[in-house]
């Protein structure tokens, strides 16, 4: 379907088509004539799928029909829940693309940074506010914002909420906002949790799915490396010196793995900067400001603080730890590769992560080529590795006893 099919008004027609957008994916063909008329929706779409529109046209649309309000009396009518400030900023950048012919006014409302000027815009009227749970809730306790004229209310990904602990906050700002608001919920995946969470607060909700891509595009070239655990950091190091070139995004597990890499890449004089949950919200949005610029060409990154970040012209993408879930394989490899370009996906495989590439080649429907030729091949016969703990189980009960002895002392 083409945009300038879709139930939209002339200035945001015009707006869209200055951004080039001609047409609609199939998440905004299935959404925005629903969410037009009213209704609540639950959507299951990924990051990359074009969701952001998908709200956010209709809403501009809806909101767009009553002009007539005065600066003085504007109040949010439009709410959308980001998990993440980064998320949240690049939704107001859509939000403002989109609604360039609109008077609807936006603010973006996050942690990490001061509420200062935050709260300036609030004062001076808003239609619609992007904002994570936990800034928005301060403000509200705050009472420098009203939820009670809210029309529209979006939760965007919602299972990285979840994850994210923000559960029972999305149901406290729910209870805050007015009673027959349109609600839409979008999430990746929909886990027991969030289909709770909808069945709660969605009112007889139309059902949007999108099925999550079990490919990789076909512009995006795989290479599986088979590699002992102690030996990634080294064949990532000689990768980088002999084979990957261009803007590249490490993927690691945990945020402790993020920074090892990023110290040891550093030491070897590597341009590369980090996305991780210890970063401040101010810290991990330079990083990406850095890496967009082209002042680092290393990002390394863990899936939850990465997630919905939109980076033009990667060119590849290492998973230095294989993803234990085979859609987030599919997720992470999906971000080169994109608007017709060429990119490549390096995956460093372990004697303990053979399980999870088979899990991926199943989804995938296809085998990742294994590349041989690299210093530190893994013997394809090589076991696990076991972590023993230190000492004896002798040692251990008497260091055990003696802890018992101090904690009885201290009371």
């Amino acid at each position: 379907m083409l945009f300038k099919e879709l139930p939209l008004s002339k200035p945001i027609q015009k707006a869209i088509a200055e951004l080039n957008y001609k047409e609609a994916t199939l998440i905004q063909e299935k959404t925005i004539p629903l969410a037009i008329e009213g209704k609540d929706i639950i959507a299951s779409a990924q990051t990359g799928t074009g969701k952001t529109a998908a709200f956010a046209l209709p809403i501009l649309e809806l909101l767009s029909k009553d002009q007539e309000v005065s600066k003085k009396d504007r109040k949010v009518r439009a709410l959308i829940l980001s998990p993440t400030r980064e998320l949240a900023v690049q939704i107001q950048e859509s939000f403002r693309s989109y609604g360039n012919y609109t008077n609807l006014r936006t603010c973006v409302l996050f942690g990490g940074t001061s509420m200062d000027p935050q709260i300036d815009q609030l004062s001076r009227g808003v239609d619609i506010v992007i904002a994570t749970p936990g800034r928005l809730l301060d403000l509200h306790k705050r009472e420098h914002i009203n939820l009670q004229y809210i029309e529209n209310f979006v939760i965007d990904e919602a299972d990285l909420m979840l994850d994210m602990g923000f559960i029972d906050d999305v149901q406290k700002i729910e209870r805050l906002c007015k009673i027959g608001k349109q609600i839409m919920l979008f999430s990746a995946t929909m886990p027991h949790k969030v289909v709770q969470l909808a069945k709660e607060i969605l009112d007889n909700p139309e059902r949007v799915e999108v099925a999550p891509r079990s490919s990789a595009a076909d512009n995006v070239k795989q290479l599986l490396y088979y590699v002992p655990k102690p030996k990634k950091i080294e064949l990532c190091l000689h990768l980088l010196r002999n084979t990957i070139k261009g803007n590249i995004i490490i993927f690691r597990r945990t945020k402790n793995g993020v920074i090892k890499l990023e110290e040891t890449l550093l030491k070897n004089n590597f341009l590369a900067d980090s996305i991780h949950g210890d970063k401040s919200q101010s810290g991990r949005q330079l990083a990406l400001n850095r890496f967009k610029n082209g002042a680092v060409q290393i990002l390394i990154a863990t899936d939850v603080a990465s997630r919905g970040i939109d980076i033009d012209n990667l060119d590849s993408v290492v998973n230095f730890d294989v993803p234990n879930i085979s859609e987030t394989y599919v997720h992470r490899i999906g971000r080169t590769g994109r608007a017709g370009n060429d990119g490549i996906s390096y995956t460093f495989c372990a004697a303990d992560e053979r399980e999870y590439i088979v899990s991926i080649q199943k989804l995938i429907k296809n085998s990742i080529p294994v590349e041989e030729d690299h210093p530190y091949v893994l013997a394809k016969d090589a076991k696990p590795q076991v972590h023993k703990k230190k000492g004896s189980k002798h040692r251990k009960g008497r260091k055990s006893e003696a802890s018992r002895k101090n904690k009885k002392r201290w009371y």
